[in-house]
């Protein structure tokens, strides 16, 4: 029987080996995993590679990650903030390394990671420092620039619904990079707040198919936010 259920945010993450590529969903702390990167703080992993969308903020999630000085590089989009002072702090210290990638970008790059596409080309970039050492070519009297697909070993997203075999929906926005961060990794551990029967899920809401979940964590709801746990196998 397939039961991609377990225990806990550590045995699911207990695997995870130094120098590891983790992406981590959210935009901002919309659909950020905490549970799951509180995990992989405690797991103790060194010099890991974060894909995000950011490079934390405040003191918790992804810039507590970075505060346990985890992490030799992040590439995101958006890594300064008013609130993003241990990625300051850390990169003109010169103890992180960037790979800044605009935002649309960063999405095909994973997606494409997912799709099996070896690379592609697109404008955005071109012209700019993100294009240097890279290659360009004119198609149609147009300017692109070669991109890479970006592949993890690991992608931490969060889910609003789940069952034993990973099939996954999303709150609204919460959704955000979970897909495709999912068909980009070898091993995508997805957190939920409420585990479901299999044949539950209408399969025409089902955004991640089980196909590219391989553990799923329940994580019951904190008490400031609507509506109960529920579990059911």
């Amino acid at each position: 029987m397939i039961n991609k259920i377990y225990p806990s945010t550590a045995a699911a993450l207990a695997d995870v080996a130094d120098g590891s590529t983790v992406m981590i969903g959210g935009f901002g702390t919309a659909g950020l995993p905490d549970e799951l990167i509180q995990a992989l703080i405690d797991q103790g992993a060194r010099d890991l590679v974060v894909v995000n969308n950011k490079a934390g903020n405040g003191d918790t999630g992804l810039a507590a990650l970075l505060a346990a000085g985890r992490v030799r590089k992040i590439i995101c989009s958006f890594p300064r903030q008013a609130d993003s002072h241990h990625f300051d702090g850390l990169y003109r210290s010169g103890r992180i390394e960037l790979e800044l990638v605009p935002q649309g970008n960063l999405a095909e790059r994973i997606r494409a990671a997912g799709a099996g596409i070896g690379a592609f080309f697109t404008p955005t970039g071109y012209g700019t420092e993100l294009a240097e050492g890279k290659e360009t070519r004119e198609i149609g009297g147009r300017h692109y620039v070669l991109e890479y697909p970006i592949h993890a070993d690991y992608a931490l997203i969060k889910a609003e619904r789940g069952d034993r075999w990973g099939n996954l929906t999303y709150r609204m926005t919460a959704r955000n990079f979970g897909p495709i961060m999912a068909a980009a990794a070898r091993t995508t551990v997805a957190s939920v707040h409420e585990v479901v029967a299999v044949g539950e899920l209408d399969p025409e809401a089902v955004v991640t198919p089980g196909l590219y979940v391989q553990r799923v964590v329940p994580i019951a709801r904190t008490a400031s936010k609507a509506g109960g746990f529920k579990k059911a196998m």
